[in-house]
């Protein structure tokens, strides 16, 4: 349902010509840090706290949008924006990689995934099949994207890689996605009281930063790579009404999804009318064919997101930046840095502080 209602509110709301949002797993510890302890095993309650989280983050979006506080954005020059882009397409690459190959890790900051991915890969972890499948999908859509074929590579790897699970091809284990769950998006928020309210205000507020921020970057980021702009202000107000719309019929806390965006973008994506389409599609195939999925490999998924988050990798611009200006330069790669060690917002907040301070330093020389 977090995958549905969002994209057709922030289709009307969203300033973004191409941003893709719905569930992100940066926000999935946090959720589900704030409303487990609250619901005490009880899983309508757990279902009804994550939907009163979603109104609160909603409500702080919005609020923060009214009163303009979106302009914050207008301080992520080019050279942050280069360096958050690769950090986010390196992160991304690396939590799909076990997937890819067949096998799972558990770890959190992107230097403990890399290292865990690299100790599975030497460890002998992969799966043969799962591997064939995950690199066999891969090689597909890359070689279709060079021949510049008129049919997406991602329907041609995905429909092969659910052919080969189909006839068996694939070992037992191979982990797929399965059946969709079935019936429509409705209210899910009883039980609730005004305690619960309180007890949620505060991750409601760090989930509402955490979101804006991470969206509002990938958003102002890629818009400049199409030669447009968009307005912060108008991002957090969009963003904090997909959310109400998503917490009053039963979902969660949605932000902008640095996986599906690129996807979409690689797939021709122009414009918001791609993610109503695909709502209505998410919509069809729960009712109708809801096991269209059941034999769809988890790795053939992986290779989706590897091959579109690589349309973000941009290494061309780092190296202008370094021939026009090593000053700027160094502030893409500390943005790249932080990012990928500190995290989302802890990277770009420690990029921005340095772009200050460089820019003062100029205008006092």
């Amino acid at each position: 349902y977090a995958s549905i209602v969002p994209l057709v509110v922030y289709a009307v709301f969203g300033p973004s010509r191409i941003l893709v949002i719905g569930p992100d797993s940066a926000l999935a510890p946090v959720i589900a840090a704030a409303i487990l302890p609250l619901a005490a095993g009880d899983e309508d309650r757990a279902l009804a706290l994550a939907g009163l989280l979603a109104l609160l983050v909603g409500a702080f979006l919005v609020i923060g949008g009214l009163l303009r506080l979106g302009a914050v954005t207008d301080l992520l020059s080019k050279p942050v924006r280069v360096g958050y882009l690769n950090a986010i397409a390196l992160i991304v690459i690396v939590s799909q990689l076990p997937a890819l190959v067949g096998f799972s890790v558990d770890a959190e900051g992107f230097e403990a995934e890399l290292a865990a991915t690299w100790d599975g890969i030497v460890g002998g972890e992969p799966d043969a099949a799962v591997a064939l499948t995950g690199i066999g999908s891969l090689a597909v859509i890359l070689v279709m994207r060079r021949l510049r074929s008129r049919v997406p590579g991602v329907l041609v790897a995905v429909a092969l890689a659910t052919a080969a699970t189909a006839m068996g091809l694939g070992s037992a284990s191979t982990p797929v996605v399965g059946s969709l769950p079935q019936g429509l998006p409705a209210p899910a928020l009883g039980g609730l009281t005004w305690a619960d309210v309180g007890a949620l205000v505060p991750a409601a507020a760090g989930i509402a930063l955490v979101a804006f921020t991470d969206t509002a970057v990938l958003s102002r980021t890629l818009a400049a790579r199409r030669g447009e702009t968009v307005s912060g202000s108008a991002e957090m107000a969009g963003i904090g009404a997909a959310n109400v719309a998503t917490g009053l019929l039963g979902g969660f806390p949605i932000s902008g999804s640095s996986s599906r965006t690129p996807v979409a973008q690689d797939a021709g994506s122009r414009t918001q009318l791609t993610g109503v389409v695909s709502a209505a599609l998410v919509l069809a195939f729960m009712l109708l064919v809801p096991g269209l999925t059941a034999l769809l490999p988890q790795a053939a998924l992986a290779a989706v997101v590897i091959a579109a988050v690589l349309t973000l990798v941009d290494v061309r611009s780092v190296a202008r930046l370094w021939r026009m200006n090593r000053v700027d330069a160094a502030l893409s790669v500390v943005a790249l840095a932080g990012v990928l060690v500190f995290g989302v917002l802890e990277g770009i907040v420690v990029a921005i502080g340095l772009s200050l301070l460089t820019f003062i330093n100029r205008s006092w020389r």
